[in-house]
């Protein structure tokens, strides 16, 4: 991973990315939470409070005050190439999370480290030939029968395409079909693949968002993810 891309731009992260997604009248904290809301959901019963997670990609920690919601008693390892986003990171949010430097090519941890693993719009940022090595490096780190949940941004969905090209970090970013995503994941050796799509309404629709665990098969959401499992 290019970590002088995201050192160059995590000291004004957070000013820009409030000011891109602004057209939806969220906040980055609501993306965030529900994400992680999400990704809890998906966990169900490995909610055990002496799991291990990954946050794969952390950057500035915008997730971590909703892992604590969500997982309290978890011991959160927060990863991301960019020393610089960690240290901010840390800064932002001081407790007991523990933060990992990726390496260009590995994830620095032991195999079957992790019992949850969970990345969001990460991969838009890695070269797409290189999703392969990746995806199998996170099934590396997760014990058998860990999960690993993916959230990124729908090509689909017009708005979401008008984010990104107008996002001064997103310049070199490529975006992911879901079904793309689903494939490279499950020739990575991941099982059990759930598809779902996430954010139809803007806030000025938000009464409507309840309808929106009706539509999680419909590819037309802000976002979706994708979770799997290690067999």
């Amino acid at each position: 991973m290019d970590s002088a891309e995201f050192d160059r731009f995590a000291d004004e992260y957070e000013v820009r990315h409030r000011a891109n997604i602004a057209i939806t009248g969220e906040s980055p904290e609501f993306f965030a939470a529900y994400k992680i809301a999400e990704f809890a959901a998906f966990a169900q019963d490995r909610q055990a409070g002496s799991m291990r997670i990954l946050d794969f990609g952390s950057g500035i920690g915008n997730s971590i005050p909703f892992f604590r919601q969500h997982f309290p008693g978890a011991r959160l390892t927060c990863a991301d190439p960019s020393s610089r986003s960690i240290a901010l990171s840390h800064q932002r949010f001081q407790g007991a999370e523990e933060y990992t430097l990726l390496g260009e090519r590995e994830i620095p941890h032991d195999t079957g480290t992790f019992d949850l693993i969970f990345s969001a719009c990460v991969f838009h940022h890695i070269p797409h030939a290189e999703h392969a090595h990746w995806l199998a490096e996170l099934l590396r780190v997760t014990r058998p029968g860990g999960m690993l949940t993916i959230f990124e941004h729908n090509p689909l969905n017009p708005l979401t395409v008008h984010a990104v090209n107008t996002c001064p970090f997103d310049e070199n970013a490529l975006l992911i079909r879901a079904k793309t995503l689903l494939r490279s994941l499950q020739d990575a050796g991941w099982a059990c693949a759930a598809l779902r799509y996430h954010i139809f309404f803007p806030h000025a629709l938000k009464g409507l968002r309840p309808l929106e665990k009706y539509l999680r098969r419909v590819p037309l959401g802000a976002q979706y993810s994708a979770t799997v499992w290690r067999p």
